[in-house]
Formats: C-alpha cells, sequence, structure tokens
C-alpha cells in the first residue's frame, strides 16, 4: 500500500437526520505502530513524544502555519470536541434508545418522507453556486451575490407608515372600523364629528406604531451596530480590517480566537497543524458546547500571504439547512469534496483556536442563520377563534338592528310625508329662494332609508369592540411578566427563568387536556451514571461495588502530575480484579469491552485545576451524556482516557500509557444506529469496536462463537431494561491487512464520489461492521427529574391525560412510566409490537374487544370500582405505528387511545411523535401540548397547541421552536394548574365583560332612536361616545385581567380537580354569552326608561339627559365589574372608582366648552335631587336581578371553584363540610369523545 503524507483528519460531526456516514479514513502504512501523522514505513515503539515532534517537523509549512501545540500533551489536554449535531442525534446515541426494525420507514411515509434537504442531493449546475477563491471581483461577475450587510428592521422611515398600517389592517374589525370613520365624513351620514369619529380607531393605530416603532428602532440600532464590525479581509496580499457589510462573496477573511464569524465560510487552514477549528455555536442553535470544524490539507499546507490561493467552490445555493452543506472544490486540479464539517456559520464563535481562514460563500441575508431568522410559527388562541365566532353573532345582531330602525324609518316616512314640508329635517322646498323649488335634504324614500341604514352602522359601530383587542394584548403582556417572574418556576440549578415566547396563546395554558411528553431530559435528567456491566456473559451489577479509595479514586501520574476523573463511579470488584488481570482468557475479555468504552466515542478530555497544584481533574467533554457515563465508567477501572487528537488517542490501561492511532471512526446515524471505531493498538493489530442499540447490534454479531454468551448477555439486558436503565451492546474484531485496505480504498472512492455519496458511504460502514465478536453490554441510569412522579399525578387528578413519547426501548419506558406514577399496578396493560399491517389490525381489535369485555365488567351490579376499575394503559412501539399512522388503521388507533388513561410510545422517530399529536388534535377539540428539550421534540412542540420547550442538557433547539420554555417538568404543574386556570379565567371574563358594557351603551342609543322618529340623533355627545371605550371603561378591565384571581395559588395546587373548569369551558361558552345578552338587555332597559319616565314631563333638554345616561352607564358597568373581582388590590380601587371620577370630570369639562353642543347641561342638571336619585335607582334596579340570580346559583349549585373559594375565604372547613367539598371536586374520568 502506498503511503501518503496526509495526516488523519478527525471524522466530521453527524448531523440530525444526514444521509451520509461522517467518518474519514486514514491513509496510512498498515504498521499500525507508525504514528498516523507520520506517514513512514519505519517501525517505532511507543514513544509518542518523538512520533509526534518527527510528525510536526515533517510536515512543517509557512511561519503562521505551525503549530507548535500540535501535539496535545496530558497538561494541555484540549478542550471540547464534540459532535456537530442537535440533540436529537445526542438522544439516538445513547443506544438504548432508537427506532425498531425497518430503517426505511417513519410513519407511513418512510424514513425520507420529507425528502433529503438540499444538502444531500446531488448538486446539478442549475442549482450551484460558483466561488471564485479570492477573487471576488470573477465570483460576483455573472451573478451580482447579495453583500454581506444584514437587516432584521421591518421598516424604513420611508416604508413606516404604509407598511404597519398594512399590517394592522389585517384584523378585519380595523377595516370595519376605518369603514365606519370613512362613512362619517359624508355629509349625508354624518353622526358623530368627523373627528371624534376618527379617535377610537386613530388611537389604536397609534398605540400600536409607537409600540412597533420602538421595536424596529431597537432592532435598526442592532444592525448597525452588527454591520460596522470589523474582520481581517485578505487585500492586496495583506490581511486588513474591513467592515462586516462590505464582505464579499469570494473573498478570504481570518478569524482570531474568540471573534464571532461575520458569513458563512469554507475552512482554508487554522492555527493547528492538522486542520482543526473549534466553534462554539451559541448565537445560532443555543448550544454552549464546542464543535469541530476542519480545512481540507490540501489548503491547510498552503500560505494565503506567500502562496497564491486560488480555486473554484461549486457549492448548493443558500439554504436553511444548517447541519447540511454539500460541495466540491477544484484546487490544481484535483477535485476535493466539502461537507457540513467544513463550513463555519455566521454567529459562531472560534474557541481554542488562534486563528482560522476561510473563503466566504455565503454572505448577509443568504447565511443559514439569517435564513433561519423566522422565530416559531404564529399560533392563535382557542378563546380568540370563539371570540371570532361571537363577533360575527353580534355583526348579525348589528345589522339585525340597522335593519329594524331603517324599516321603521321608512314606515315613518310614509305615515309622515305630507309633513315633510314643514319637518326641520325633511322640507322638501326651499322657501329661501325666489322660485321655492330647489329639493332640499331629501333624497327621496328609498335613499333615505338607505341613508338611515348606514347611519345606524355608524351610531351602533361599539357594538363592535375595538378596544377588546389591545386591551387583551396588554392583559397578556401583563400575565406573562407574572409568569416570567414565578420563583417558583425559577431552576435553581441553572438559574433560568420562565420564558414566554408566545403572548398570544396564555389562556390555552388553562384548557389543556393532553400533554405529550418526551422522556429522556424532559421526565428525566439526562445526566447519565454507570449503573452496571455484563461481561463475557457475567453480570456485574455492583451488588458489592465500592469506589476503592473514596477520598481519590483511580488516578495516574504524568509529568508529576496527579491526574484522576472528576466523576467517581462505583466499581464491582469481581470485575475490577479481572480487568487486571492482563494474560487470562477473562482478563482479556475485561480489557477489550473497557478499551472499547474508553475509545468507541468522540469524548475529549480536558484538565481542571484543584487546590492542590500537583494534582489536576480529567474533565470529559461531549455531546452526548451517555458516553461521558461510559468513558467515566472505564476511567474508574483503569481505563482513563488522557488524551485524543485528531490522529491518535492515549489511554492510561492500569498505570500504562498505550497509544491507539484512530484509523476510521463510523459515526452513529439513525439507520444503523451504532457507531465504531478503527484502532491501531500498540499490539500491531487492526481492531474495529463497535458499540449500539441492541436490536441492531445483535444483527452483526457472530453467534457462533459464544451462544451461551449471546442468551445470557441477553437475559441480563432485559433485566437492565426492566431497571428502567438505558442499555447498548459492545462488540470488536480484528481486521486483517487485505480488509483494512479494501475499506480504505472503499471509502476514498466513496467520499470523492460526485453521485450516490451518501449510499456508498453507508454501505461501506455496514460492510465492516459485521461478524463481531460480543463482548458485553452495560446499563446506565438516566434519574428522574425532581418532583416528577408528584406533577404526572397531579396533572392526571386535574383531567389531563399524559402521554410519553421516547425512543427508548420498551422495558425501560415502561419502568420509568412505574417509577413516574405514570403507569400504576391496578392499569391494565395493552402491548402492541407488530411487524406487519395485518398483525397491527389483529393487535388493535383485539384491545377493543378488550376493553368492551372491561367495560361491561366495570359496569356490572356486582362491581362498585366504577371509572377507576376500567383504566386502561397502551403501549406501542414506532414499528407498529410505522403500519398504523397515515392509514385506515388510524381511526382503531384513536379509538383505542382515546379510551387509555395513559399512551406509551416506545422507539418512536420524530415524524410519529408529530403524528401521534395529530392523532388527537385532528379528531378531536381537546388542547394538546407537547414537552420536549431536543431537536427530535422540534415538530411535536410545533405541531401541538401549546409547545413548551425544556432548556436542558440537549441544547436548545426545542427551546427556540416553543412557546414557553421552562428548566423542569415539574413546572408544568404550576404553569398549568395556577397560571392557566388564572389566564383562562381572566381572559375568557375580560372578553364577556367587554361584549357586556358595549351592548349596554348600544342598547340605550337604540332605545333613543325609536323615540326620536328613527332620525338617528343621539343625546350623548360625540365624545363621550368616543372616550366610553378609551378612558371611561377601559382601564378597570385589564388591570382585572391581568390581577384578579379567583382562587388561591394554594388551594389550585392542592386541588388540580378545579383545573377541570377550563377543559370544559365553563368560564366562556355559549350560553355564558347569551345570558349576558339578556342581562344587558334588562340593564340597558331600566338605564334609559328610568330617566326618560323621571323627566318626561319636564323640560330638561336632550343633552341633560344624555349626561345622565353616560353617566348612569359607566356608574353600572364599573359597579358590575366590581362585583365580579375577587382579589382587591389598590391599583383596582384605584382603576374601578377612578374610572367613574374621570368620567364626571370628563363629562364637565366637554359641557364647559360652549363650542361643543350641549354647554352647561350637566351642571343645569346635576343641580337636582333627581339626578342622583336616578343614578342610585339605576344601578339598584339594573344590578338587583344579577345579584339575586348570582346568589341564587352560588347557594344552590355551586361549582368547584365557589366551593374552594368558600374554603379559601372561611378556612378550615369543618369535618362535614370539608367533606363534602372534596366529593364534590373527586376526579372522575371523563368519557373520552369519539371525534368531533
Amino acid at each position: 500500500m502506498t503511503s501518503q503524507k496526509r495526516p488523519l483528519l478527525i471524522p466530521s460531526p453527524r448531523t440530525p437526520g444526514k444521509e451520509e456516514l461522517p467518518y474519514t479514513p486514514v491513509a496510512i502504512a498498515f504498521d499500525s505502530s507508525i504514528p498516523v501523522s507520520y506517514m513512514s514505513k519505519s517501525s517505532s515503539g511507543m514513544d509518542s513524544t518523538s512520533q509526534i515532534e518527527r510528525s510536526g517537523s515533517s510536515q512543517r509549512g509557512p511561519d503562521f502555519m505551525r503549530n507548535p501545540s500540535s501535539q496535545r500533551s496530558v497538561s494541555s489536554i484540549q478542550s471540547i470536541r464534540s459532535k456537530n449535531s442537535s440533540s436529537h442525534s445526542i438522544r439516538e446515541v445513547s443506544f438504548s434508545e432508537g427506532q425498531e426494525s425497518n430503517p426505511v420507514r417513519y410513519g407511513s411515509r418512510g424514513a425520507s418522507s420529507g425528502g433529503l434537504s438540499t444538502s444531500y442531493k446531488e448538486i446539478k449546475d442549475e442549482d450551484a453556486r460558483l466561488v471564485y477563491v479570492n477573487d471576488p471581483v470573477k465570483t460576483n461577475e455573472k451573478f451580482q451575490f447579495t453583500g454581506n450587510s444584514i437587516t432584521t428592521s421591518k421598516y424604513s422611515i420611508l416604508t413606516f407608515l404604509p407598511k404597519n398600517l398594512f399590517e394592522q389592517f389585517h384584523r378585519i374589525a380595523y377595516i370595519y372600523f376605518l369603514v365606519i370613520a370613512i362613512l362619517n365624513q359624508l355629509p349625508q351620514l354624518a353622526v358623530f364629528g368627523r373627528e371624534a369619529s376618527i379617535l377610537p380607531l386613530a388611537f389604536v393605530l397609534f398605540v400600536t406604531a409607537v409600540k412597533d416603532a420602538y421595536e424596529d428602532f431597537r432592532r435598526h440600532r442592532s444592525d448597525r451596530i452588527e454591520n460596522n464590525r470589523l474582520a481581517s479581509v485578505l487585500l492586496n496580499g495583506k490581511f486588513e480590517d474591513k467592515k462586516w457589510k462590505d464582505i464579499r462573496v469570494g473573498e478570504i477573511i481570518k478569524i482570531s480566537k474568540n471573534e464571532t464569524l461575520p458569513c458563512d465560510m469554507v475552512l482554508l487552514s487554522t492555527s493547528d497543524a492538522t486542520g482543526v477549528a473549534y466553534v462554539q455555536t451559541t448565537n445560532l442553535d443555543g448550544e454552549s458546547n464546542l464543535k469541530t470544524r476542519y480545512a481540507k490539507q490540501e489548503t491547510q499546507m498552503k500560505n494565503p500571504l506567500v502562496d497564491n490561493i486560488g480555486g473554484l467552490i461549486k457549492c448548493e445555493k443558500p439554504n436553511r439547512n444548517i447541519y447540511g452543506f454539500q460541495a466540491n472544490t477544484d484546487i490544481e486540479g484535483k477535485r476535493i469534496s466539502l461537507g457540513p464539517s467544513n463550513i463555519i456559520l455566521r454567529g459562531c464563535e472560534l474557541k481554542n483556536t488562534d486563528w482560522a481562514i476561510g473563503v466566504v460563500v455565503y454572505a448577509g441575508k443568504e447565511t443559514k442563520a439569517m435564513l433561519n431568522n423566522a422565530g416559531a410559527p404564529s399560533k392563535r388562541s382557542r378563546l380568540e377563534k370563539r371570540m371570532n365566532r361571537e363577533i360575527i353573532i353580534l355583526s348579525i345582531f348589528l345589522v339585525t338592528l340597522c335593519t329594524v330602525v331603517s324599516i321603521c324609518h321608512g314606515v315613518w316616512l310614509r305615515r309622515h310625508r305630507e309633513e315633510l314640508y314643514l319637518m326641520q329635517f325633511y322640507r322638501k322646498y326651499d322657501y329661501s329662494e325666489p322660485e321655492g323649488q330647489k329639493k332640499y335634504e331629501y333624497y327621496g324614500w328609498g335613499m333615505e332609508i338607505f341613508f338611515v341604514f348606514l347611519m345606524s352602522v355608524i351610531v351602533f359601530q361599539v357594538m363592535i369592540p375595538i378596544s377588546l383587542y389591545i386591551s387583551v394584548e396588554l392583559v397578556r403582556i401583563g400575565q406573562a411578566y407574572f409568569m416570567i417572574h414565578d420563583d417558583r418556576m425559577l431552576d435553581k440549578s441553572t438559574n433560568s427563568r420562565f420564558q414566554c415566547r408566545a403572548l398570544n396563546i396564555n389562556e390555552d395554558l388553562g384548557q389543556i387536556k393532553y400533554v405529550f411528553s418526551d422522556k429522556t431530559g424532559t421526565l428525566t435528567e439526562n445526566k447519565m451514571e454507570f449503573q452496571c456491566a455484563s461481561v463475557g456473559g457475567v453480570d456485574y451489577d455492583n451488588g458489592e461495588a465500592s469506589t476503592g479509595d473514596e477520598e481519590t479514586g483511580y488516578s495516574v501520574e504524568v509529568d508529576g502530575i496527579v491526574l484522576r476523573p472528576k466523576i467517581t463511579v462505583k466499581v464491582d470488584p469481581n470485575l475490577l480484579n479481572l480487568s487486571k488481570q492482563k494474560h487470562t482468557d477473562e482478563g482479556k475479555h475485561v480489557h477489550d469491552f473497557f478499551v472499547a468504552l474508553a475509545s468507541c466515542n468522540t469524548i475529549v478530555p480536558l484538565t481542571a485545576e484543584t487546590s492542590d497544584p500537583a494534582a489536576k481533574l480529567i474533565e470529559y467533554q461531549g455531546e452526548s451524556p451517555d458516553e461521558q457515563a461510559l468513558v467515566y465508567a472505564a476511567a474508574s477501572y483503569g481505563f482513563m482516557l488522557i488524551e485524543r487528537t485528531s490522529g491518535h488517542i492515549v489511554i492510561d490501561i492500569q498505570g500504562e500509557r498505550q497509544r491507539f492511532n484512530v484509523l476510521g471512526l463510523h459515526e452513529f446515524d439513525s439507520d444503523r444506529k451504532r457507531m465504531s471505531v478503527i484502532l491501531g493498538c500498540p499490539d500491531k493489530t487492526v481492531r474495529i469496536f463497535v458499540k449500539g442499540a441492541d436490536t441492531n447490534m445483535f444483527r452483526v454479531i457472530d453467534k457462533s462463537l459464544n451462544l451461551n454468551m449471546v442468551k445470557e448477555t441477553e437475559a441480563h439486558l432485559h433485566s437492565y431494561s426492566s431497571k428502567g436503565l438505558r442499555t447498548l451492546v459492545i462488540g470488536m474484531r480484528e481486521l486483517s491487512a487485505s480488509e483494512f485496505e479494501q475499506w480504505q480504498s472503499s471509502y476514498e472512492s466513496a467520499n470523492t464520489a460526485l453521485m450516490g455519496r451518501a449510499n456508498l458511504l453507508r454501505k461501506i460502514a455496514n460492510n465492516i461492521e459485521n461478524n463481531l465478536k460480543l463482548l458485553g453490554a452495560s446499563g446506565v441510569e438516566d434519574k428522574l427529574q425532581q418532583g416528577v412522579p408528584e406533577a404526572i399525578e397531579s396533572l392526571r387528578v386535574a383531567g389531563i391525560k399524559v402521554w410519553v413519547l421516547t425512543g427508548d426501548k420498551q422495558e425501560t419506558a415502561i419502568s420509568i412510566g412505574y417509577s413516574s406514577k405514570l403507569l400504576t399496578g391496578s392499569m391494565t396493560k395493552i402491548v402492541i409490537n407488530n411487524n406487519s399491517k395485518d398483525s397491527c389490525r389483529r393487535s388493535l381489535d383485539d384491545a377493543l374487544q378488550l376493553y368492551k369485555k372491561l367495560s361491561t365488567v366495570s359496569h356490572s351490579p356486582d362491581r362498585g370500582h366504577g371509572a377507576a376499575a376500567n383504566q386502561l394503559a397502551l403501549i406501542i412501539d414506532g414499528t407498529s405505528l410505522v403500519y398504523v399512522l397515515e392509514t385506515e388503521l388510524e381511526e382503531k388507533l384513536f379509538e383505542l387511545a382515546s379510551k387509555c388513561t395513559v399512551v406509551l410510545c416506545c422507539r418512536v422517530a420524530p415524524l410519529q411523535k408529530a403524528g401521534i399529536v395529530a392523532l388527537i388534535k385532528n379528531r378531536t377539540d381537546d388542547m394538546t401540548l407537547a414537552i420536549g428539550d431536543g431537536a427530535n421534540d422540534v415538530s411535536m412542540i410545533q405541531k401541538a397547541d401549546v409547545g413548551i420547550g425544556i432548556s436542558g442538557q440537549e441544547g436548545r433547539q426545542a427551546v427556540m421552536a416553543s412557546d414557553f420554555a421552562m428548566g423542569q417538568f415539574r413546572f408544568l404543574v404550576p404553569l398549568l394548574l395556577v397560571h392557566g386556570h388564572w389566564n383562562y379565567q381572566r381572559i375568557s371574563y375580560m372578553i364577556l365583560y367587554n361584549f357586556y358594557r358595549n351592548v349596554v351603551l348600544v342598547f340605550v342609543l337604540f332605545w333613543y332612536v325609536l323615540f326620536t322618529g328613527f332620525t338617528l340623533t343621539t343625546a350623548i355627545t360625540d365624545w363621550s361616545s368616543v372616550l366610553y371605550s378609551v378612558i371611561y371603561t377601559s382601564l378597570p378591565t385589564i388591570v382585572v385581567g391581568i390581577l384578579d384571581k379567583s382562587v388561591g395559588r394554594s388551594t389550585l395546587l392542592k386541588f388540580p380537580q378545579l383545573y377541570r373548569a377550563g377543559q370544559r369551558g365553563e368560564s366562556y361558552n355559549g350560553k355564558l354569552f347569551w345570558v349576558t345578552i339578556l342581562d344587558t338587555l334588562w340593564q340597558s332597559i331600566v338605564v334609559f326608561f328610568v330617566p326618560l319616565f323621571a323627566y318626561w314631563e319636564s323640560t330638561v333638554g336632550g343633552s341633560a339627559l344624555g349626561d345622565l345616561w353616560i353617566l348612569a352607564v359607566v356608574i353600572l358597568v364599573n359597579i358590575h365589574l366590581a362585583m365580579d373581582i375577587i382579589r382587591w388590590y389598590t391599583i383596582t380601587h384605584i382603576a374601578v372608582w377612578g374610572s367613574i371620577i374621570a368620567t364626571f370630570i370628563c363629562v364637565m369639562v366637554i359641557d364647559a366648552l360652549d363650542f361643543l353642543p350641549g354647554y352647561w347641561a350637566f351642571f343645569m342638571i346635576a343641580k337636582t335631587k333627581l339626578f342622583w336619585v336616578c343614578l342610585l335607582g339605576i344601578t339598584v334596579g339594573a344590578l338587583v336581578p344579577r345579584f339575586v340570580v348570582k346568589a341564587f346559583v352560588q347557594y344552590c349549585k355551586p361549582d368547584d371553584v365557589q366551593i374552594a373559594r368558600e374554603a379559601e375565604k372561611f378556612g378550615n372547613l369543618r369535618e362535614s363540610g370539608q367533606r363534602d367539598a372534596q366529593i364534590e371536586m373527586n376526579p372522575i374520568f371523563d368519557r373520552p369523545r369519539s371525534s368531533s
């Protein structure tokens, strides 16, 4: 085999959903004793230091390219090397999870149903972008690519007004009020003053515009700062500072340590001799761990300041896939493929690397970061949707009133047609003219009716509450403030508060019926702890485990510095003794097992200082908590990983440092569900170590070698899974020289292939991972988060069904289900594990028959258990869902699942999680909530009505896609049962109250029209009509919507049943709406007719009566609100009573202005006692029926919330009363609805 002077590169990081296998082979002489980075066929010993030094000298490039630290000494162990993956991939790398069988299909569409992203399709010429390296002029000559200036703002000075108004008028109600204002400007239809008619809409538009302008001003300021930052760009043979906004595609830029990348660039070289660069992607995907990127060796050894770097990069067009990139480049006549590991994206920070040089391929708005700058999908709350239904009803009601007025007006005109000549408003002839024949103010019977209809719409426009929209927005902001600052939802371990990322669905939190939860990292901590192992068919379950020296654990000494693992794992004494027996068969087997644990990973060791200068801690950093746990376990047994570079690893084995050359690495992918590493071992052999999920591993294990060991290991795995442990299987085999050469040759040709590269790489991986010798299995514990069992129990009592959707094995998921109280011993479990559509159909039919039998038994006279005896738990795996989802069997699954108390889905893919959510969402009216912590939970989070992201161990992809975010699953209880309940009650009442207060005024205006010849004149002044919704009555409802509490926090947590009020829609429904309208009708009658009859024979003018009516309405609606307020605060008193006082002041000011109609009317009527008697009589007469009905209902038929409120009010109930209240609120298992 021909040796090549090309150092090994660490394989490119795995990406979620990616089809290709990103491992990298090494072109190396087969003699494994030779260091990877020194391609000579001469043998050498294990003096790693000298080897590395020779490597550095043999590959020395220009001065600025040299990396004196290419030797990774133990005293300066590398910083974190993590994989570029989402938490979706991280979960799969735990290997105890993953989807079983049929790797092609997810759901009913298959694994690739969504189609491969652009990054993994072959690049066609018409779909390619051509970038000439270091030649931006030629690059932009044919196609003028976008500059690097970014704009996140929405408006400019010129576009703000038209664009903002256009966006605001997307609300139909705003268009309605605009039409009303325009109609009022016509002389024939002018009812209100022209200025006054515009004021309500103008006020709402102005407030919203100011808010939008301030937010956009902040965006402009941020853009300006970002665009004017400086970067080093290669200009005229040297690097010069250039503003970010002036950078162009094709230019070469240099990034120094801790600097942020201004654009997407392909790496050309780095300060590391092997071309490795470490980047932090926090600004891109929220993950704080470091990821590795690599420069190709063909460009790594070139100095841009000396060498004339050129070439052509042919890459895909800009797209949003931050985990994918495909390109190839022609350098010096050689075509080289580029992948996701060769590009660094805008917003990433360079870490632990002195500098990196690259060529710009995407700039400005075409960078992947900017293309993904869209935010979470917009959702509308259920109450808002139902509110629109009521607004349509009110609109119909408005049209009805206008029709009645116009018809009555037409009849009146017919009856009085002979008198129109003399009437003030209908003089048919103008006698001021000499001829006396000119028509004046009368347009004919038909047109008069039409004009009156339009005038009625203008007068009654307040029927549609324009202030409701802005009031609801303000209330939601206030509610979000209190949710964010709730210390009971503060995760003290990470000091992270609750995040409210969507302000428009707060009230939906009070109506949730289904919770779909991920398991790992959501119910569990995702902090793994090694518990037990099966090695050589023997179970070492740490029954007599110890840590040896409890103070220090295992340690090694390197260069006078004592190194010990940061985390010490309890060891099994028997297994520890075997690991030290190097010359026995059992000892060799154990040796290979722990070498696999220490090497088959992508963990990077870091050193941390201690109080003792002669001692340091080794901290293993990696993106997978499972891998960290296994490496710490290997270290505790004396197999300590102390060094990792791009070409080799060093493991201290029982005090002896041994170097293993990394010849190849096949990282985990969702099809194989395993990973492997090819090592050149100290004994000059080449071995492949593989670990993965048991079902996938046993397919490639050579069972003929030791069938008994395989059976014993399978039994141990079942035992581990039953305990809730995460499991994986480890195997290995030795490769012959011909096998290795064939693999290396195949990989090289596949990696440079222009067509079908992903499939070729996958085949190569599958070919090398076979006929393995079974080494053993491991069990890792992922502990439940604090308070999870209690939280699930509270949610269940609240009538919320909790479904768990996980990628874990069935046994592991069931065990966690019991420990979390999701499953109970009294439940009847239905398990569906099938591999065909027919078998799935039979299983579903059998399960439905079982349910019917159980229902018959539980309802028989001999059984007294009731609903509790009929609790079912459905457990179904992802393979079965392949044949069920999106087929005719979906309906059967829904029928069965809706009858179950608990549903547990095992080994499901991300798309299947979304499919399960859609199963319920599309067939019922029940509200759904999805909660998860990883990228594989994003699809179900966005599919559900409410999506919650857990900011945990798996990055922040779920948080970034969610509506709300929090640190722990247990916070779901106060969020739903407390804040959700409050938000729903407040918004529901607020909507109904806004309808009520506006309809009261409309009815008063309507009654007045009936007594004024249907002429649409109004006694209430224009300004009072306008200020009614803006000043007179708006503030109290906003304050109440933010602060009022139906019951206290402790009561809501003590009685979770109270949450069911929201599920049943008790605070907002059609019945309440029509009751409110009837109550409004009665109150308007009292408000209008009491003053009318009281002043029937008086000389009081219409303006004075109008002041009395508007004051009576304001006092009435505010006292109506006061009757319903539960919790009074100082600001509540100020808002309610202050609004009444403000109304009096405004009326007095309006009547004190002599240029407005009704001058001094208030002061004339307010002198009389009758005025004040009318105000008192109206208030009492209008509210007495409401008070009587309310008292009667609460006394004779109180609901759960009212009972709980009484309990709070009077403290501890007497024993009997407490028992009755508890019975009233006992959980009753609701009958599931079949469909909606």
